[in-house]
């Protein structure tokens, strides 16, 4: 490339295409930012004027279009020698178009948010297909899917503009739990594997234009913190700093998360990231989910959102629940003061997140609490100590400067043994 040459007006010498390429880059780089920095000022002002709406289910729609392996596959992928039917971040590269008519009908609907399609974007989900190699290029296609769509509609609605929110899945893996009941201690993901497979995503997602940067559908507390470290190195690297929503799931009738945690201490565990808002998602219908949203709503001192599936599935793992009967209970979520953002996971269509949309539009949002500093602490219960507790005695099993084997053994970098 730098042997290639052209003429620039004024310089003392022919300069290479590879520095107009990156000037070019760098330009693009700056007005995206400009464009991004005026949508964002846009969504905090939104925030405070309404309850925002995100969008619907994705793969209830994708499935609505009754895709074989070769939809899938496209030509691009035709030889590709495994299946790859399901992979549905995959027909960001082979269908693009099915994805954006999806992501413009909710924003007809009424959307505020576009989620990215990308929530197996990483290369532990896409390790299932043997398409580890495309996480960048999917996550980079998903963010500029969405972008496109978001603009055109914002063009129809220049009052109204419609922002995207890079989502980052929570992978097949757990990091918290072991995947055989015969060796608890084995784990099949380590911290820093996520946080490589966050990284790349990430970097992906920015550059095709997202807004914020959604970690959803969090069953693993640990899997989340791993995203959040991986996105906000990112920022720091790259020099870009976007807002961060996070989600978690309950996933059943024992209010907790898959890895143990309580709403309150699950909220506890990720509030670090300063992130523009927190919700639940996935896993219940929204009238199971209630209780532990109105917990978040009340523990949160930032944006709350949710986005509950249609219903719980019914024996054949589809969703009942209509979209008149789910708005008449997202209107009560709103009605009790508990929602700023809402929106629908598996089983929802453009016709819930419509109704929803149309349910929440005469409710405010809801008021930021004022929630007073405290210690906060998270095992799997939360553990807060403010002026009324009483008195507090924190045991150290470790501490370097009460036994000398210990200190010994951290000197040398042998934490095996001193974990032991």
């Amino acid at each position: 490339m730098n042997e290639i040459h052209g003429n620039c007006p004024g310089a003392p010498e022919p300069c290479s295409f590879a520095i107009i390429a990156g000037l070019c880059s760098r330009f693009a780089q700056v007005v995206l930012m400009s464009d991004r920095s005026a949508r964002l000022q846009a969504l905090q002002q939104a925030l405070k004027e309404r309850i925002l709406i995100l969008d619907g289910g994705m793969g209830t729609m994708i499935q609505s279009y009754k895709l074989e392996e070769a939809d899938y596959r496209g030509e691009r992928f035709a030889d590709w020698p495994s299946d790859v039917k399901g992979n549905n971040d995959l027909l960001l590269l082979t269908q693009p178009q099915i994805i954006a008519a999806i992501e413009k009908a909710y924003l007809d609907a009424g959307a505020d948010i576009l989620e990215t399609n990308t929530f197996n974007a990483t290369r532990v989900s896409q390790a299932d297909y043997d398409m580890e190699e495309l996480v960048y290029e999917l996550n980079l296609a998903g963010a500029r899917v969405a972008r496109e769509v978001a603009d055109a509609k914002t063009l129809e609605t220049p009052d109204r503009p419609r922002f995207v929110a890079g989502v980052l899945g929570p992978t097949s893996r757990t990091c918290s739990i072991s995947p055989d009941v015969n060796d608890p201690g084995y784990r099949n993901v380590t911290f820093d594997e996520l946080v490589e497979n966050y990284t790349e995503a990430t970097r992906g997602l920015i550059e095709g234009g997202a807004d914020l940067i959604l970690i959803e559908t969090i069953f693993d507390t640990l899997n989340a913190k791993a995203a959040i470290f991986a996105v906000q190195q990112v920022f720091e690297e790259d020099g870009v700093e976007l807002p961060i929503m996070i989600s978690g799931t309950i996933t059943d009738a024992s209010g907790r998360t898959l890895s143990g945690q309580t709403t309150e201490a699950f909220w506890n565990s990720v509030r670090h990231a300063k992130p523009i808002s927190v919700g639940l998602n996935c896993a219940l219908g929204a009238k199971d989910l209630r209780p532990y949203l109105e917990e978040l709503a009340n523990k949160a001192d930032t944006h709350v959102s949710a986005h509950p599936n249609a219903g719980l599935p019914n024996a054949f793992g589809e969703y009942d629940e209509s979209p008149a009967e789910m708005a008449a209970v997202v209107e009560e979520f709103a009605a009790s003061g508990f929602l700023n953002i809402c929106g629908g996971c598996c089983g929802t269509t453009p016709a819930h997140i419509q109704a929803i949309a149309e349910a929440v539009a005469k409710y405010p949002p809801r008021v930021i609490p004022d929630i007073p500093k405290a210690c906060r602490l998270s095992g799997l219960e939360p553990f807060t100590i403010d002026r009324n507790s009483l008195f507090v005695n924190v045991g150290e099993r470790t501490n370097i400067t009460g036994s000398a084997k210990f200190a010994r053994l951290i000197r040398e970098e042998n934490y095996t043994e001193a974990l032991e």
